[in-house]
């Protein structure tokens, strides 16, 4: 170690002043890089504890951490907070047993105090800020929402109310990060909030993300099912139940697993409307019946005293003869009956809803049958292939358990295509998996290792210098001859070198420049004697 330190100071001094500045330069910048680089390494890993926080959420949770004495990291403008990634789980806990975050929302806590004075107007909307308040909470526990908001509209409480369409809506807005809500979860958002307010619809509740996605709109029930997406959705419902249908009955005869069912139905998307009437001349019916009888007499007869007035007083000529004047009398009946007959008419008016199944067709893979094992206890043997009479007998059970009416000469592969293929071994799952788990092995072996490159190439870098520098030898410069004067020649005493005193005053008074190339010269050749 003693040689290595004199051999250090040796080298030190044949430097000049430049390459030692440049040394002690490049020695402060690798020093300064190693501790940056184990300070950087020593960091403690942080991670997201809570993001889009308000606030007053954000300055509680700030709070709290700093009276535990523990390090975060605060990001996203004062919204998101991190921590040690070994303490974000307890702390979360421990915030959540305090009420931290609250939310943007009140619920229910509104009206655990007592307020005296508040008019029917401020209790209601109280009432509704805390249903609104809750249903977003509760939204907020779903897997893959990040925040939610609630707004509820309902009609004015009033005793006579003028316009009876007016109905209770709901919006809801989700925050799904880059993310996108299956279509049960919508749905369940719809009918979670349609439950919890009296009068709402699940159709009145309008869910949209924050891309400003409408994710609400293709679940509104149809029942004419006039829409593109309600007709969509209603053939997809029932392709499922019949291909569950078949693939349930399949799974028991030859095994769960190994069958695959595709149902495609063809729906009648039309509503009609048919109005027919039937006459029947022979259901002949009374409908009216009117009779009118008229009756009249009349009779006629002769009378023998004379006629009343000057006629009588004239003479006749036949005076012999008296005139006889006759009395008429006449009788008259008249009957009429008028019947009105009605034609038996049967009016018949039918709807067809669409909706109905028009056509269905399938497609089922089916996986071979494994043979059975030569002993107790051995595995299955080879896959064998089933005869065409098997399958034709699978392929009559899917017909019947669809229902399927095969017209006349028409054959059964035209309605249910059936065919037998090798499915993918489930021994390949667990290899696939184990691949997978390796992988994100060696992923966290590099992240691990990736923390301490920086260091072991610092560390080369440095040793690469240095056995750069230990290399690099400075070059001799020669010293030149000087003119002595006849005095400083006879003055110079004889030495082992052939320095004097004298001379060596000379040199420095002619050349300075040479004097230390004289003296490392001197200092190294006594070195080398000793």
């Amino acid at each position: 170690m003693k040689k290595f330190l004199q051999s250090l100071l040796e080298l030190w001094k044949q430097l000049g002043l430049n390459q030692r500045v440049s040394l002690v330069v490049a020695a402060l910048a690798v020093v300064a890089g190693l501790i940056t680089v184990v300070l950087w390494s020593r960091r403690p890993d942080y991670q997201l504890l809570y993001a889009r926080l308000s606030e007053k959420d954000a300055a509680s949770i700030i709070g709290q951490l700093q009276t535990q004495n523990i390090p975060h990291i605060v990001t996203a403008g004062g919204t998101a907070v991190q921590v040690p990634s070994d303490q974000v789980y307890k702390l979360r806990m421990d915030l959540a047993s305090k009420g931290l975050p609250s939310g943007d929302g009140v619920g229910f806590e509104i009206f655990d105090k007592g307020q005296f004075g508040l008019s029917d107007f401020v209790q209601r909307t109280n009432y509704l800020r805390a249903v609104q308040g809750e249903l977003a909470r509760t939204i907020m526990q779903l897997q893959g929402v990040r925040a939610a908001r609630v707004m509820i509209v309902q009609p004015e409480n009033r005793l006579l109310l003028t316009d009876q369409s007016v109905k209770s809506t709901a919006s809801v807005f989700v925050d799904v990060g880059g993310k996108r809500l299956e279509t049960d979860q919508v749905n369940a958002i719809r009918h979670l909030v349609a439950n919890a307010v009296q009068g709402l619809a699940p159709d009145q509740v309008a869910v949209v993300d924050n891309r400003g996605h409408v994710l609400s709109e293709e679940l509104k029930q149809d029942p004419t099912l006039g829409t593109a997406s309600s007709q969509i959705r209603y053939r997809q419902q029932v392709e499922d139940y019949f291909a569950k249908k078949v693939e349930t009955m399949l799974a028991a005869v030859i095994g769960p697993g190994n069958a695959v069912v595709r149902v495609s139905a063809e729906i009648d998307t039309e509503a009609v409307a048919i109005t027919e009437e039937r006459f029947d001349p022979e259901g002949q019916v009374v409908r009216t019946q009117t009779v009118t009888e008229d009756t009249s007499s009349s009779a006629e007869s002769r009378s023998a005293g004379g006629v009343v007035g000057v006629s009588a007083n004239v003479p006749e000529k036949n005076p012999g003869t008296e005139a006889a004047r006759p009395v008429s009398n006449t009788e008259q009946s008249r009957k009429n009956r008028s019947t009105t007959y009605e034609i038996n008419r049967t009016t018949l008016n039918t709807t067809r809803n669409p909706g109905s199944v028009k056509n269905l067709t399938a497609a089922v893979f089916v996986a071979p049958r494994l043979a059975a094992p030569a002993a107790a206890g051995a595995a299955p043997g080879e896959p064998q292939r089933r005869s065409a009479e098997e399958l034709n007998a699978l392929r009559q059970l899917v017909v019947n358990a669809l229902g399927l009416k095969i017209p006349a000469g028409q054959s059964l592969d035209t309605v249910v295509s059936l065919q037998e293929t090798p499915f993918q071994s489930a021994e390949e799952i667990p290899a696939q998996i184990a691949a997978i788990e390796q992988e994100n092995r060696w992923q966290g072996w590099i992240e691990a290792g990736s923390r301490w490159i920086a260091v072991v190439a610092a560390a080369a870098v440095f040793l690469v210098f240095w056995r750069m520098l230990r290399r690099q030898k400075p070059e001799p410069v020669p010293i030149e001859v000087l003119s002595l004067s006849p005095e400083a020649a006879t003055r110079s005493l004889p030495t082992s070198n052939g320095v004097t005193p004298d001379l060596l005053n000379e040199l420095i008074r002619q050349k300075p420049a040479n004097i230390g190339v004289a003296l490392r010269d001197w200092v190294s050749a006594s070195s080398t004697k000793n």
